[in-house]
């Protein structure tokens, strides 16, 4: 066992070390230069800032390998190569430390790219640079891998899977800690704690929690909120409270070591394995943190909630068993006597599937499973697409259903959190090929008791095969967290016993395996009338006995009736009011609409340019424009009537957390195609309003662009013509560019505490020269305060706000 499995498995409280950017800074790093490249140069201040927290009481010190990716790096740099010897450094600066032997975790930040569809960058591509990091780190000699400060599930998952893939190659035991940071009650790109818990438990990572974005006592609630199916070590690094300016212009945190232990008390209380400090905190934060907490007993934490198997996309978890409701797996997203369907897929393309995953969506879907196999579609290309293509439009897990390995691996490479896949039976190799694969990406599957031709008739028959298929998954080390059973139905027609030993089959995985189950509902009514009449008798009779969810068609009013009253007489449905919210004005002639309680239920597809803006439907929207335009429309009223008002109702859902990142971006998006097709008819009649200029830039010595670039993106969609200057700027070029395009905005991106500190230079610049612009400024450390503090015109926590900002200091409203 290594070291920090050790740590991983004792009793203890263990202390990771603080803050490292700052203290570099302190010792000669020039700002805008970075700190992977000098360090590098300059090994001795990076080592002794190792010995310092090890000396402290820090067990675990990190590399200064933050920004260490092909991403972040010049492109002269040889990654593998940087990071080996940057872990070497903490190596040797720990190994003769005070305090004893220090271990090395490899420090792996974001790269500042997004994935598709949020960015450009293919899964594989972010995957392939980790993996090109984590390799350095680990022939550096680095004990574990601690892959910080991600704010997006999907590249927090590439990470995972790139250090996995590096222990393989190296047949190294390489533990995994991953931490994410939240902006109040999810992260950047819209997941929340439970979430981003449920996705990298799937992943089977060996460390989790969160670390930066506020003081202890701010992220106190994020903690809390990861606990409820926490079974995983938990590790928590706080700053040392927000970053402040002081009299000299400097950034400090308030938050001194004293404080900072007190404050960090309550996560020992709440079972976190691991404490350690972000921003601002030093070695005498860990010093006085050892002090506080160190003799405090720690236990394994024991979920309050036993959801046996858990789905994620990224903004969303779906349990199933347990204490959860039933989930409609829905079914329609098949070819299967769908010629419409059939024909596009074959065609590469998606309006059918996309308009049947917003149908079942509408009714109360809570997984949508997908299934492309139809004669003339190459599966190997089109599932993966279609899965991207859903993923891009709708926040819901997939069952991605093909029997085609590759097109499953493909498909599998597409998605930020935990599909289910559809399915796993006993066909000699299908374990041994599938299993690992579940497990390297963290993918729950649908357990198949099916062996050869013949299918297993009673109840005990298919409980042998499903117990010889556990035993396959447990000697490749998949563990049970990723398994749920299909109970088999038959159709009653020819075997009249069939629902009994299904609903047998059902009850045992339950009571004895503990196992969530699946079943696809229609079948057992095939060749009988009033079929919808069998198939809801019989979803009651599942429901009775334990059954998780079905595979089956969400639109059956039957279905959604049975499933309602189900919940409510199962005593899962609190105070019925799922029930009564659907079916307070029902009567037989007039059933209302009930849900399944699964995830809120979707409105329509959109009919509307403006709906298409709101939902984020790029390729409706074209369509929609060309068939206004062809029926004579005024391009001046589809912007001024439609995509206008459209963009600014995206605002205010994401203002009211109806939307986050994924989808404010995927609108963005559409309203500027739409708009790039209408622009040109606008000059040509002379409507074209003015745009008003604004220039974007991420001050000198920062190279973090993802805010400003969103930013940029909105403003355009709201008529400003928009100068982006890119990263690192310093402020005589920000300034000489505005005056030259004759801007009214000047807006200004910072992401670091030791780099926010240079927007001074824009505002003070822009007051000397007697310019009449103003200076908005925002990042994800920079705070009211601190805008009044530097004199800036305005302070934007995001990019909707942003956008209301430059209209109100432009004179526009």
């Amino acid at each position: 066992m290594s070291q920090f499995r050790k740590l991983l498995a004792d009793g203890r409280i263990h202390f990771f070390d603080g803050g490292f950017g700052a203290l570099l800074q302190s010792r000669g790093l020039p700002p805008g230069v970075s700190p992977e490249l000098f360090g590098l140069a300059n090994p001795e201040p990076v080592a002794a800032i190792h010995a310092e927290y090890a000396a402290a009481g820090a067990e675990i010190v990190t590399t200064n390998t933050f920004g260490g990716t092909r991403f972040k790096l010049d492109p002269t740099a040889d990654v593998r190569a940087l990071n080996r010897q940057l872990a070497r450094t903490a190596k040797s600066a720990v190994a003769n430390s005070g305090g004893g032997r220090a271990l090395v975790a490899g420090s792996v930040g974001p790269t500042g790219h997004f994935a598709q569809p949020l960015g450009r960058l293919t899964f594989r591509e972010l995957v392939a640079a980790f993996r090109e990091q984590i390799q350095g780190l680990a022939e550096g000699g680095a004990d574990l891998v601690i892959i910080e400060t991600q704010f997006d599930l999907a590249e927090a998952k590439a990470a995972v899977i790139a250090a996995r893939e590096v222990a393989d190659l190296l047949s190294l035991d390489l533990p995994v800690a991953v931490s994410m940071t939240f902006e109040g009650a999810v992260s950047l790109t819209g997941t929340p704690p439970l979430t981003f818990i449920d996705t990298m438990q799937n992943l089977g990572v060996d460390l989790i929690g969160t670390n930066c974005s506020a003081g202890p006592e701010q992220i106190v609630d994020i903690v809390r909120a990861m606990l409820p199916r926490l079974s995983t070590p938990l590790i928590v690094q706080p700053n040392a409270g927000l970053p402040e300016l002081d009299d000299q212009g400097k950034t400090v945190f308030r938050l001194g070591p004293d404080d900072f232990a007190r404050q960090c008390r309550v996560f020992a209380e709440l079972g976190a394995k691991f404490l350690g400090g972000c921003c601002g905190t030093t070695p005498a934060h860990i010093t006085a943190l050892k002090s506080a907490v160190g003799d405090m007993p720690w236990a394994r934490p024991e979920p309050a909630d036993k959801t046996p198997l858990v789905l994620t996309c990224r903004s969303l978890s779906v349990g199933l068993g347990a204490g959860n409701p039933v989930a409609v797996i829905g079914e329609r997203i098949n070819p299967t006597g769908k010629q419409v369907l059939a024909e596009e897929l074959v065609r590469g393309e998606h309006a059918e599937a996309l308009r049947l995953a917003q149908e079942q969506i509408a009714h109360g879907a809570a997984i949508l499973d997908v299934n492309v196999g139809a004669a003339m579609v190459d599966e190997k290309a089109v599932l993966p697409a279609l899965a991207l293509a859903l993923s891009a439009r709708f926040e819901l897990p997939l069952s991605l259903d093909t029997s085609d390995p590759i097109a499953m691996e493909n498909a599998l490479w597409t998605q930020p959190g935990s599909p289910l896949v559809n399915s796993i039976s006993g066909e000699p190799g299908r374990m041994e090929l599938l299993g690992p694969l579940c497990k390297k990406f963290g993918a729950p599957f649908i357990l198949l008791p099916l062996e050869g031709r013949k299918l297993p008739y009673t109840a005990a028959e298919r409980i042998a095969v499903i117990e010889r298929l556990l035993a396959q998954a447990d000697e490749l080390g998949i563990p049970r967290r990723l398994i749920m059973v299909d109970a088999l139905v038959l159709t009653v027609s020819s075997k009249p016993e069939a629902a009994r030993h299904c609903l047998d089959t059902v009850r045992h995985c339950r009571e004895v395996l503990g196992l969530p189950t699946t079943m696809g509902l229609s079948n057992v009514s095939f060749g009988l009338p009033a079929r919808e009449l069998l198939n809801s008798t019989f979803l009651a009779m599942g429901m009775a006995c334990g059954l998780s969810s079905c595979i089956a068609n969400p639109a059956s009013q039957r279905l959604r009736e049975t499933l309602s009253s189900g919940e409510v007489l199962l005593s899962r449905d609190p105070q019925a009011g799922r029930y009564i919210e659907g079916y307070a004005q029902w009567t037989p002639v007039a059933p209302a609409s009930g849900a399944s309680g699964g995830p809120a239920v979707a409105k329509g597809a959109a009919t509307t340019p403006g709906e298409a803006v709101i939902c984020g439907d790029k390729a409706g929207l074209l369509a929609m424009l060309e068939a206004k335009l062809a029926e004579g429309a005024d391009p001046f009223a589809l912007v001024d009537g439609e995509l206008i008002p459209a963009i600014l109702e995206v605002g205010n859902k994401y203002e009211r957390k109806e939307y986050f990142l994924p989808q404010l971006l995927r609108s963005a998006e559409a309203m500027q195609a739409g708009f790039a097709r209408l622009e040109p008819l606008l000059l040509a009649s002379g409507q074209a309003k003015k745009k008003t200029p604004v220039v974007m830039a991420t001050v000198e010595g920062d190279i973090h662009d993802i805010g400003k670039n969103i930013v940029c993106l909105m403003l355009k969609n709201h008529g400003f013509e928009v100068f982006d200057l890119g990263k690192d700027v310093p402020a005589a070029k920000i300034v000489d560019e505005a005056e030259r395009v004759g801007a009214k905005v000047i807006g200004l991106s910072a992401l670091m505490t030791t780099t926010m500190v240079r927007m001074e230079d824009t505002v003070r610049l822009v007051r000397e020269r007697g310019l009449n612009m103003k200076v908005m400024i925002g990042g994800a450390v920079v705070t009211e305060a601190f805008a009044a503090s530097i004199k800036a015109d305005g302070f934007s926590r995001d990019a909707v706000a942003a956008v209301k900002l430059a209209a109100e200091l432009s004179g526009r409203r």
